[in-house]
């Protein structure tokens, strides 16, 4: 960084000696201030250097935002895609329920109508026992009122007899 700058320091120093200055106050009057010009102040290279570093810094912001909006495109993109994925997987699990539910109702029907069939075939079966065993029951009744109408006929005809 180039800090030169171009400074009379004899004619300030002249020019302090005029108003009533000495020479140790204008000389020391000169050191503290081409000190100062020479540390603490900027000269147009410096400035047109802190210019350039400001273009620099302008340039990289720009290519920040650049880059940023191309993160936020891909993103979107991405989150489109991911959705409509995403959409498709529900609809494939929707149809594959559905079809599961469809079978599931099915087999469910076949199956009480095997058992309603089978109550049916248990009922038919309890119902001829019944009525076969209800005849059994009947003929044995049957022949035991005849076995007692042949004793109470034969009492009457002792009876009868007796009398």
């Amino acid at each position: 960084m180039d800090t030169s700058m171009a400074f009379d320091t004899l004619a300030y120093a002249k020019k302090l000696k005029a108003v009533g200055f000495t020479d140790d106050q204008a000389e020391t009057q000169v050191l503290l201030l081409s000190e100062v010009l020479a540390t603490q102040l900027s000269t147009k290279a410096d400035i047109a250097q802190v210019d350039v570093h400001i273009l620099e810094i302008r340039r990289d912001i720009e290519l920040i935002r650049r880059d940023m909006k191309e993160m936020d495109t891909g993103l979107k993109r991405d989150m489109e895609a991911m959705e409509t994925g995403l959409k498709h997987d529900m609809r494939e699990m929707e149809t594959g329920l559905k079809r599961d539910m469809k079978e599931m109702e099915t087999g469910l029907k076949r199956d009480m109508k095997e058992m309603e069939t089978g109550l049916k075939r248990d009922m038919k079966e309890m119902e001829t026992g019944f009525k076969r065993e209800m005849k059994a029951l009947e003929d044995r009744m049957v022949i035991k009122l005849g076995g007692l109408m042949v004793v109470a006929v034969g009492a009457m005809a002792t009876l009868i007899k007796i009398l």
